[in-house]
């Protein structure tokens, strides 16, 4: 773990009647980089280890000292002990930030692990024969001679499905991601486990829309994005910004630099392949006046992190956009310690070109009558059924606007955003030796109560992709430098207050973002920003048929397959000369399982 802390570690063990407990960390120091905040750190009968940043420590500090408490350091990890000694677990509702953290209550023999709200930073946790352990990467646990590498094969399905595998499960039995949002409480004595949520993101999608102009929430989503950013400023070591020239980076750099004298460091990554946003950036920097270093990055170099992405990210993930992330987070980790990620902006105000699409399906099947709408369903089943020409995707298509037809447009969104999220269940069955009984699938969503159709969509991916996907990327790509990722726009202010938003001022049928984007042209002339939205991302594809087809034969063979003894080696054989023809639609896939086939290699079968 001394990628994530090179600064200082810490270790100690207790011994008691009911069993022996190890707090261990390793730091890097943001705030209050002296020996004095060194963990675990102790209070009372308290003991914490810490990971992350509480933002608004010095507010929560001045509270406590009005109620009696001193303090001997200026570091967050000793505002958190106090204020759980004050408040218990509803201290978290005092914090932002980003947090795991452990403590270990000597009077109760409890020990309570929790996770912040939205899930920025990790925490997985094990459990069997009495054994309990926890951690912010797999590779701490796995460290323990306890610990059994057992494959939890239900979860393979899911992981073809989405490219990473859903919290609350892990690659392994008997382990888990605690989810966002929630405390998990070992009682030492009993050997029982309770966990409780204490935030929900889905929730605040399901209040009342607020009473206000377009005005007046545009006035309060600039204040709540000025104190986000600010607060994700509060370091005393250096701090950047990475700036791809969309909107959501763009904001951040804008609300950050225009309010300051002093130039904001910024980054990009540039490439000759792939979709290259760094001349936009460079744009937007000159225009803001940032100190921007920007580096061409040649595809030597960027195929050249592969090897090491099984090491860092621990569970098979298939998110290529993890290569430029790294390679950005290389390139500020040269001039600072901390660098803000504009992560959250499509999920919090309705950027997701699958919106426009949603909305668009949504449309077509309100043109059925409820009373045709059973007929319809029907009809379109029995065609799946005749016409056994149909290519693979064109059934999957059919067959999602089937399953979606319903004449409650809140049930027919969540269905339909959920089948437009996964490939056919029968096609991803075929890449296994035997049929696996897949876990539920985490798009799957209770839409009674919800205010808006779309705000299914968004809870969803706040909750699922967010979490799962874009958060995890960020937390293993910035770490692996020793590199700490802030992300302003997943403030649980702002996501609080945005979704409760009228609809239309974050969506109004055409433009997504709409609100956020607003204010980004308070800053920058519209005609800078008005171009298609591209993202993060490699020609990976090309490069898997051409340089890199190397790792296909290497890892995806029949006999590299036979190791596992999961897949079927003759049914992808088959794909991967499709995928070589050009002829394979759900070419993710390819990635997917070379990524599998490369973490196995490293963690199962070195």
């Amino acid at each position: 773990m001394h990628h994530r802390g090179p600064d200082d570690e810490g270790l100690e063990i207790f011994h008691t009647s009911s069993a022996d407990i190890g707090l261990a960390q390793t730091r890097l120091s943001i705030i209050d980089l002296s020996q004095l905040g060194h963990q675990p750190m102790h209070y009372k009968h308290l003991s914490v280890v810490f990971n992350g940043e509480i933002y608004n420590y010095k507010e929560i500090k001045n509270e406590l000292e009005k109620l009696g408490h001193s303090f001997l350091t200026t570091s967050d990890t000793e505002v958190l002990i106090h204020a759980l000694y004050e408040w218990g677990n509803k201290a978290v509702d005092k914090f932002i930030g980003m947090y795991s953290y452990c403590l270990y209550d000597r009077d109760r023999e409890t020990v309570t692990i929790t996770r912040d709200r939205s899930g920025v930073k990790p925490l997985y946790y094990y459990y069997k024969n009495g054994l309990f352990l926890f951690g912010s990467e797999l590779k701490a646990l796995m460290a323990h001679p306890g610990f059994e590498k057992d494959i939890e094969i239900s979860v393979l399905p899911l992981y073809l499905q989405y490219g990473y595998i859903p919290a609350p499960y892990s690659i392994f039995k008997n382990c888990y991601k605690l989810n966002p949002g929630h405390h998990l409480t070992f009682n030492i004595s009993s050997g029982e486990l309770a966990s409780i949520q204490y935030w929900d993101a889905s929730s605040y999608y399901k209040k009342p829309k607020l009473n206000i102009s377009y005005i007046e929430a545009k006035e309060e989503i600039h204040k709540l994005l000025k104190s986000a950013c600010n607060y994700r400023m509060v370091a005393d070591v250096p701090v950047g910004v990475f700036l791809s020239g969309g909107y959501d980076s763009t904001a951040v750099t804008a609300i950050l630099q225009g309010h300051r004298t002093e130039k904001i460091k910024t980054f990009t990554i540039g490439f000759e392949e792939g979709n290259n946003e760094a001349p936009f950036a460079k744009e937007t920097a000159l225009f803001l006046g940032t100190d921007h270093t920007e580096y061409y990055c040649t595809t030597k170099q960027a195929q050249e992190i592969i090897p090491n992405l099984p090491f860092y990210f621990d569970e098979p993930f298939g998110d290529s956009s993890a290569i430029p992330t790294t390679l950005v987070s290389q390139l500020a980790r040269q001039q600072v310690t901390v660098a803000l990620s504009a992560d959250g902006g499509d999920e919090v105000f309705c950027g997701y070109h699958s919106y426009s699409n949603l909305n668009k399906y949504q449309r077509l099947l309100d043109w059925i009558p409820n009373f045709l709408k059973p007929y319809a369903r029907d009809t379109g089943f029995f065609l799946i059924k005749v016409l056994p020409f149909l290519h693979e995707s064109a059934k999957h298509k059919l067959d999602t606007f089937c399953k979606a037809i319903h004449p409650d447009q809140f049930l027919q969104a969540a269905v339909l955003f959920q089948q437009m999220n996964e490939k056919p269940v029968n096609y991803i069955n075929n890449f296994f030796k035997k049929n696996i009984i897949a876990k539920s699938s985490p798009f799957q969503i209770e839409p009674h109560g919800f205010q808006h159709p779309l705000d299914i969509a968004m809870a969803i991916d706040y909750r699922v992709y967010l979490q799962n996907d874009i958060l995890t990327k960020v937390d293993r790509a910035t770490m692996s430098v020793s590199l700490e990722g802030r992300e302003p726009l997943v403030d649980h202010r702002l996501f609080e207050f945005s979704a409760q938003l009228p609809f239309d001022f974050k969506y109004n049928g055409t433009t997504g973002k709409r609100i956020l984007k607003d204010i980004v042209h308070d800053y920058i002339p519209k005609e800078m920003m008005d171009r298609p939205k591209t993202g993060f991302s490699l020609p990976i594809n090309q490069w898997l048929r051409k340089d890199l087809s190397f790792l296909i034969e290497e890892y995806l063979s029949q006999e590299a397959l036979k190791s596992s003894g999961i897949f079927n080696e003759k049914f992808i054989a088959g794909e991967i000369q499709r995928f070589k023809d050009m002829k394979m639609h759900y070419t993710s896939i390819i990635w997917y399982l070379l990524m599998f086939q490369m973490w196995f290699r490293k963690w199962i079968n070195d």
